[in-house]
């Protein structure tokens, strides 16, 4: 009798957890069109997603956080393991700046939404020929201030990306060849002498294996030159780091970790300015492999988040502490804390949070 009690306990358990599982899993749910043109029209990005469930998922709507941007989507049923796109337009026309833009995208499948998130940087056209860059380093002209190598995966080779960069001074500009920076980052710059006006290209290297972490990295580098209007140029380098796992048959599928989240939506409610709020999430491994929790971050410094266990075994479940500091915030606060596991279908999943901070 005890016998099946249990075998029904870890039955009624699994089937919890495998409906709390996010149904959506999106590929990526920010994506950065960095700098773009005022006069270019509008940008467009394409968010994909797979059906997680047995069952078909309709997208009943998507929501824009203004007039500025323009979603489309899959208007038909997307079936079980197949895979759908939300579609975010964004019109530049008469915005000059930063932007950071949301939609709120609701299924039948789950009653909490899932926020998606476009942002970058609108150039407007001015009286020198390299609109495009406008951020300077001494003389340097370049799209942004910092080098963004997007995903990275951790294994023993190095991840590469190219950064343009100008000469927007008036006198010739050479790149020493010392380079101050960690040992899993390599730089290269071409050419060595920039003349007056010229594009060149930094070459950013990232290994993230010798890194050794996993989410959100940033770093920073030195770069020496003999520019007259700041030699050294010191430049942040940003990079998510992720496992990359093979394709897998379904057998292969069958007998991997899987990851469930008993939620992936909490509301922290009213909370005071100078107090830190607590709240915990369960987890559980529905795989027939054991479970690793690479790393739980939140996305700002007012959140510490762990799991208390960072291995599970088949069938085991444990929580994550999530602890919100206000740190001087008021008003509504959109935040979350993203899980990074050897699940090999759903290795990155996001918890997210609201809180109204009082005066």
């Amino acid at each position: 009798m005890r016998v099946s009690l249990s075998v029904f306990f870890l039955f009624a358990v699994v089937v919890s957890f495998g409906q709390m599982a996010r149904p959506v899993q999106f590929r990526e749910e920010l994506f950065d069109f960095g700098s773009v043109k005022e006069e270019g029209g509008p940008v467009t990005h394409e968010f994909l997603f797979t059906n997680t469930t047995g069952r078909f998922i309709k997208i009943l709507s998507v929501q824009a956080s203004c007039g500025c941007t323009t979603p489309a989507w899959s208007k038909e049923p997307v079936g079980p393991g197949k895979t759908g796109f939300i579609q975010a337009s964004y019109n530049p026309k008469g915005r000059p700046g930063y932007f950071n833009k949301s939609l709120t995208v609701t299924t039948d499948a789950d009653s909490n939404p899932i926020i998606l998130q476009i942002k970058g940087q609108v150039a407007v056209e001015g009286d020198g020929v390299n609109t495009d860059y406008q951020v300077s380093n001494g003389s340097w002209k370049l799209k942004s201030g910092s080098f963004n190598m997007g995903k990275v995966y951790v294994k023993d080779e190095f991840t590469i990306r190219d950064f343009v960069f100008v000469n927007g001074g008036t006198k010739d500009i050479a790149y020493s060849g010392k380079f101050v920076g960690p040992a899993y980052i390599k730089v290269d710059i071409s050419p060595k002498v920039l003349h007056p006006g010229e594009k060149g290209n930094i070459k950013i290297s990232y290994n993230g294996k010798m890194k050794g972490q996993y989410g959100f990295q940033s770093d920073n580098i030195e770069l020496f030159t003999d520019d007259e209007q700041g030699s050294a140029k010191s430049f942040s380098v940003y990079a998510t780091l992720e496992d990359q796992f093979p394709d897998l048959k379904p057998e292969e599928l069958a007998k991997a970790p899987q990851l469930r989240l008993q939620a992936t939506s909490l509301d922290f409610g009213r909370v005071q300015p100078n107090a830190t709020t607590e709240r915990e999430v369960q987890l559980f491994n529905a795989g027939k492999k054991e479970l690793a929790i690479k790393s739980v971050q939140g996305n700002c410094s007012c959140i510490s988040a762990s799991a208390k266990k960072t291995t599970l075994k088949p069938g085991e479940s444990s929580t994550i502490r999530i602890a919100f500091n206000p740190l001087e915030r008021k008003g509504t606060q959109q935040k979350s804390v993203t899980v990074y596991s050897n699940d090999p279908q759903n290795p990155v999943q996001r918890i997210t949070f609201s809180a109204y901070v009082e005066d």
